[in-house]
């Protein structure tokens, strides 16, 4: 069984929180090393539930709760790196910074 179980809804509307937390206060202090420390923190958790996977040799009725898991640390990544593309955007225009690419132009653009 997954330590972080995001199949349960209550783990994962306390991710959800905690992630809109963590980018408001990365937002108001704009400072993108926040949002690259949470997709860290993604990026590990999804390590850990791969191996969990592969290596602990799950039961069947386990399978399914860290495949949920997987996806919902997927979505988190993805989303947390859309997130680090914003605030570094931010932090650049704050501090006058030249950036080296507007990496979010593509996104932005399209919506």
């Amino acid at each position: 069984m997954p330590m972080i179980n995001f199949s349960e809804p209550l783990p994962l509307l306390t991710a959800v929180l905690l992630f809109v937390l963590v980018l408001w206060f990365a937002k108001q202090s704009k400072k993108s090393i926040i949002t690259g420390i949470m997709l860290f923190v993604f990026v590990s958790m999804l390590i850990g539930h791969t191996l969990e996977f592969t290596i602990g040799n799950p039961p069947a009725d386990v399978i399914s709760t860290i495949t949920n898991s997987i996806v919902f640390d997927l979505i988190f990544i993805f989303i947390s790196f859309i997130s680090y593309l914003w605030i570094d955007d931010i932090e650049a225009k704050a501090k006058k910074k030249k950036s080296i690419d507007n990496s979010l132009d593509w996104f932005w653009s399209k919506v």
